[in-house]
């Protein structure tokens, strides 16, 4: 979101490439990194401090004598572990024997679905998917967590009923018909047949992950109309 030049080596000139609108600048995605004190040692930021200090003062030299540091600790540690006869598991990729290349073991190939799928994004390094829909790889927890709300309802839905056909005095029918009442706090979701249950709120996981899934829906709704915007 910077101004980039063009130098002219041959004659010094310089010329304007690129100079963002104020307008463009305010639409800039935010920039999620993970604190500084929060890194473990192996993560780039902050394995690679003090090359990038050095960079960032112009000291070139410094900066390759940090890069020398780092390579000289890996090839110790690797040379301590072909001593000691330890093998080295890396937890995020897998070697292929055939072609002697390294893949990402937890990479995602399939297509993006435009209507189900919100955001991408990673976490302890293992790549994963924020869907808008509850899907089939909804977790464990709030799969039985939903199901226990839908038996629930339908289990008090027909009590009331029951107890409202049932011949009761008019002030008892009063006091059932209250106690029949829908509660404040509840949510709709669709069941299996398609129609929508009301229901009381989900356990305190499930209803902070459905709440952070109505602010990152709510954020991605607000991209595509500036997408739409730009398209125009």
């Amino acid at each position: 979101d910077g101004e980039v030049h063009i130098n002219e080596s041959k004659n010094g000139n310089t010329e304007m490439f690129w100079n963002p609108t104020s307008e463009v600048r305010r639409q800039r995605l935010k920039r999620h990194i993970v604190l500084f004190e929060e890194q473990t040692d192996f993560e780039s930021e902050r394995l690679w401090q003090h090359v990038t200090s050095a960079i960032n003062k112009g000291d070139q030299h410094k900066a390759t004598q940090e890069k020398f540091v780092l390579e000289e600790e890996q090839r110790n540690a690797a040379r301590e572990r072909r001593e000691n006869g330890t093998e080295w598991k890396p937890l995020l990729f897998r070697h292929d024997a055939t072609t002697n290349e390294w893949h990402y073991k937890y990479e995602d190939v399939r297509p993006w679905d435009p209507l189900n799928d919100i955001a991408q994004f990673e976490k302890n390094g293992i790549l994963q998917t924020m869907e808008r829909h509850l899907s089939p790889r909804i977790t464990n927890h709030k799969t039985t967590c939903i199901n226990n709300q839908i038996a629930r309802h339908k289990r008090s839905a027909k009590d009331c009923r029951r107890r409202k056909a049932s011949d009761q005095p008019s002030n008892h029918s009063q006091n059932t018909e209250s106690s029949c009442s829908t509660p404040e706090s509840v949510q709709e979701l669709s069941d299996d047949d398609g129609k929508y249950l009301r229901f009381e709120s989900l356990c305190a996981q499930c209803g902070k992950e459905m709440n952070h899934l109505k602010e990152i829906h709510s954020a991605v709704l607000s991209l595509q109309r500036a997408q739409q915007d730009i398209h125009r």
